[in-house]
């Protein structure tokens, strides 16, 4: 028994358990994550949010570091005249001013100055100044190509290994390494004639140093991406200076600014992400911070482990003491029920004394009693019941067998045509279609033509017994002559006709059958010009019909079709019933080509 109570006893007892201790359990699961996640939200928002003040400050001075130029009048004069002017004097201010800002922060790694009065380059690597050098294709650099077709003043390239401008630096592959280049170009104010480029590249240890404030190592990962994807600093060294074409990336810049945060989740990364975008120079700059869901539910799912252990104890317990209780309750079952097979194979019998004084010994004493009182009564009624079993069986094998039926019908209608009895040879050839299409209840749906024949059959016979004093039209569409319909729907309501139509007519009785198709649906009406009867008394038929009230066996034909109708076509029946006093009688009814199950 796959279902037992043995069995429900247990699944119930477990989930009045289980169920309330899981659904508190994954409620207090979501509601800690939930609250952990606002406060990550939140927390770190204010620390990037710091984080980037910083950032854009000390961007900001490199940026404006080569403005502290304009202030300083003979390197302007040197900017303008050009160094051939008075080269001695020129490249010694040229180096004194190159010594000084490369002094002026730890950070800087090179400096280039190009000067487009004679087109002389200067570097400056590691305090070592290098000679005048000409640089003739200066346009050839990318970013001063785009300075000199902005009105920018500074513009900064993404980390990059460390290169020599117009090989003037001699570094060593040992001592390569990434820097962030400030490209700078100076004008002669306020005229906005080029005079200058100037390059600072610094190293990162400066921006490290800032963003190691910001995120936890090992379980956090932190980004500094520019407008186009170029990762300036991130927690992963490998991705310095690479793009950053991640999907999450594409999905941050085109959030609505209000936003904070968003959650992610695909192959790489699962968890939330805290980003926010650059003000002022670096507008178009993100900072972003990233924690998997790992690492911030790691303390809920302690907590959820910890309950989880505790529940597995708590069910084991349970378990145990609910299979005890159940076993000792449905003991006494398990006896019943296995003295109830006996009954069932003939063993009259009980094979236990007694179940107990509760609900259960009353249902064993009550049982036995039974089985008593079966015993009793089995030579007086079982008895009795076989003998009536048998001779119904003699009374049905006596019956005509339908195969004879037809036989004996076809062997009239043969000795008919002998005697040359031509009509009433057609009389019993119809009348065996009926009984063969009566009797045959192997299908219930069959071509409209079937039907339409076994009508005709009825109503040849009811032309010979009226004669002269009854006729009928049939209009059907041949369209329709193959479509399934269910069987016997048309020749009860014809027989209606008979029934109450022409008892008291004095005229000839007509009865004009049609059948048609419109908007992929089957039509059928059915119209005699019997007495009829009161438009009231018709509507109530119909509404007797729709309601299923059965107060009277005079429309028992019409109701047997109308509900066949329903079953197989079920609320898309449409059956309507016309009558007045004197002006005939007409069923009609609409269905569907197809039964509902298969439309």
């Amino acid at each position: 028994m796959w279902w037992s109570i043995r069995k429900k006893l247990i699944f119930f007892l477990l989930a009045a358990t289980v169920l309330p201790f899981g659904i508190a359990n994954a409620f207090t699961y979501y509601r800690t994550t939930e609250a952990l996640t606002q406060k990550f939200v939140t927390t770190n928002h204010d620390v990037i949010k710091n984080g980037e003040d910083d950032i854009s400050n000390y961007l900001s001075d490199f940026s404006y570091l080569p403005t502290s130029l304009y202030y300083y009048s003979p390197l302007m004069t040197v900017l303008r005249l050009g160094v051939s002017n008075d080269i001695t004097s020129n490249q010694e201010e040229i180096n004194r001013i190159m010594s000084y800002l490369y002094n002026s922060r730890p950070e800087i790694e090179q400096m280039h100055l190009y000067i487009h009065k004679g087109k002389d380059s200067y570097t400056n690597y590691h305090s070592s100044l290098s000679a005048r050098g000409y640089y003739a294709n200066v346009y050839e650099h990318p970013y001063y190509r785009n300075l000199s077709k902005t009105s920018d003043f500074t513009l900064i390239e993404p980390p990059h290994e460390i290169y020599s401008y117009n090989n003037l630096s001699m570094i060593p592959n040992s001592e390569k390494k990434d820097v962030i280049s400030f490209h700078s170009v100076i004008r002669d104010i306020p005229a906005q004639t080029e005079l200058a480029f100037l390059s600072i590249d610094i190293d990162l240890s400066k921006i490290r140093e800032i963003a190691g404030r910001l995120y936890t190592e090992d379980s956090e990962d932190f980004y500094l991406i520019n407008e186009k994807g170029d990762v300036v600093y991130s927690s992963d060294e490998q991705l310095i200076g690479k793009k950053n074409n991640q999907k999450w990336f594409e999905q941050l810049k085109q959030a609505p600014k209000k936003n904070q945060s968003m959650e992610w989740k695909d192959p790489d990364f699962s968890g939330v992400i805290v980003y926010e975008k650059f003000s002022g120079s670096y507008k178009d700059w993100y900072i972003v911070k990233r924690i998997p869901y790992d690492i911030l539910y790691q303390s809920a799912r302690q907590t959820t482990l910890m309950n989880i252990i505790i529940a597995i104890i708590t069910i084991v317990f349970v378990v145990l003491a609910t299979m005890f209780v159940s076993y000792r309750l449905t003991e006494p079952i398990q006896v019943l029920i296995s003295n109830m097979k006996r009954v069932e194979n003939g063993e009259f019998k009980a094979d236990f004394h007694s179940l107990g004084n509760d609900e259960f010994g009353l249902l064993g004493r009550h049982f036995k009693m039974m089985i008593a009182k079966i015993n009793e009564l089995i030579e007086k009624e079982y008895k009795l019941e076989i003998e009536k079993k048998s001779t119904q069986l003699s009374v049905l094998q006596s019956q005509i067998n339908p195969h004879f039926l037809y036989n004996a019908l076809q062997s009239i209608g043969t000795l008919a045509l002998r005697h040359k009895a031509v009509q009433v040879y057609s009389l019993l050839t119809s009348l065996s279609k009926m009984m063969r299409y009566s009797i045959n209840m192997k299908e219930d749906f069959v071509p409209l033509s079937e039907e339409v024949q076994h009508v005709k059959a009825y109503l040849t016979l009811q032309k010979q017994r009226f004669e002269e004093r009854f006729d009928y039209k049939l209009s059907i569409e041949p369209e329709v002559e193959f479509i399934l319909v269910p069987k016997m729907i048309l020749q009860p309501i014809i027989e209606n006709c008979f029934k109450h139509g022409f008892d008291q007519l004095d005229e000839k009785a007509l009865i004009e059958i049609t059948i048609y198709k419109q908007n992929e649906r089957l039509g059928v009406v059915v119209k005699d010009n019997g007495t009829g009867i009161s438009e009231s008394a018709a509507a109530q038929i119909e509404m007797d019909l729709i309601n299923q009230v059965s107060e009277s066996g005079d429309s028992i034909g019409l109701r047997n079709i109308f509900e066949r109708l329903k079953i197989y076509y079920k609320e898309d029946v449409l059956f309507r019933i016309q009558s007045a006093e004197g002006s005939g009688f007409t069923v009609s009814f609409e269905i569907p080509l197809f039964p509902a199950e298969e439309a």
